[in-house]
């Protein structure tokens, strides 16, 4: 294991934390943001914003945040609060980021949010050996009246990789098995998208227009990313049955001309003051190519790396 500060392009200082299979980079001058996770030689599995391309600045941040203050992407992984409002989950994460080191990684924390009181932190626990790493979010009251929100991490993938993502497969009867939310920019014709029969593919396509975005109850609580020979793996632990925002979405993705980001949730929560809640992640890295689309063969990668 190797832990060390160093300075990384244009997004200054960050935390290195590797061992002998793969790196991952963790902003410390703003956000934070896990901003690369690789393998030691390997290209970056996630989207970096090195141009800063992608912000968000309406009036309403300005009212509240000050003039001039925008969210800026930045890329990588990130935790946000769902449901998606401008003001509270667009928060400037603009400031300096403490960490402290913890067996196998470290614990990030950026500053409470003065407005809204909310308090972040993300810890990183990357293994001995091998590319897994557990990431646990945690979310913190520190405003003086309880919080409902549900706790939500985004991954922002590069360009040109394509997504499988699990439909439900459990026997409901008469009940319906599976939820499907689609934003007002989405089209289920989208030539992104290919529907199989246990699986959803979603391709980035730098050249296709406009955007796309779906929710699914994602009860296998796993998806897949494949990006140039690499498969990102992201698990994470759905509660059956539990209530999740947007209709009761545990699990999000979305993606435009740039990046694809895929998105897990937790379950919607009144928050006290001064409780924390958690909700953690599971990665892992292989290199593994793109298996044809096909249910058995998807099911074979699923079988080689996720059960």
């Amino acid at each position: 294991m190797l832990v060390r500060e160093i300075q990384y392009k244009n997004f200054g200082k960050c935390l290195e934390i590797r061992n002998d299979t793969v790196k991952i980079l963790v902003t410390l001058d703003f956000g934070p943001r896990i901003l690369r996770y690789s393998f030691l030689e390997g290209e970056n599995m996630f989207f970096e914003d090195g141009d800063r391309t992608f912000r968000e600045l309406n009036p309403g941040m300005e009212a509240l945040f000050g003039k001039g203050k925008p969210w800026i992407l930045y890329g990588g992984h990130r935790l946000w609060k769902s449901p998606e409002d401008m003001t509270k989950t667009y928060y400037p994460d603009n400031n300096p980021v403490a960490f402290a080191l913890t067996e196998n990684g470290a614990l990030f924390t950026p500053p409470v949010q003065e407005e809204t009181g909310y308090g972040y932190a993300i810890g990183i626990t990357l293994g001995e050996t091998g590319s897994g790493v557990t990431v646990e979010h945690r979310f913190t009251n520190y405003g003086e009246k309880p919080a409902e929100l549900s706790l939500w991490p985004i991954t922002v993938l590069p360009p040109e990789g394509i997504e499988i993502v699990p439909q439900p497969t459990r026997k409901t009867g008469a009940i319906p098995k599976m939820r499907l939310a689609f934003w007002d920019y989405a089209k289920m014709t989208d030539p992104r998208l290919s529907w199989l029969d246990r699986y959803i593919l979603l391709r980035q396509d730098p050249k296709a227009e406009g955007r796309m975005k779906f929710g699914i109850n994602n009860e296998h609580g796993f998806a897949l990313y494949f990006h140039h020979g690499e498969l990102f793996v992201k698990m994470f632990d759905p509660v059956i049955g539990g209530r999740y925002p947007d209709g009761g979405m545990c699990f999000e993705t979305y993606t435009n001309p740039l990046f694809l980001e895929m998105e897990t949730l937790g379950e919607l929560k009144t928050v006290a003051v001064g409780e924390t809640i958690t909700h953690t992640e599971r990665w892992a890295l292989y290199r593994e190519a793109v298996p044809a689309p096909t249910d058995e063969a998807i099911d074979s990668i699923r079988k080689t790396y996720v059960e």
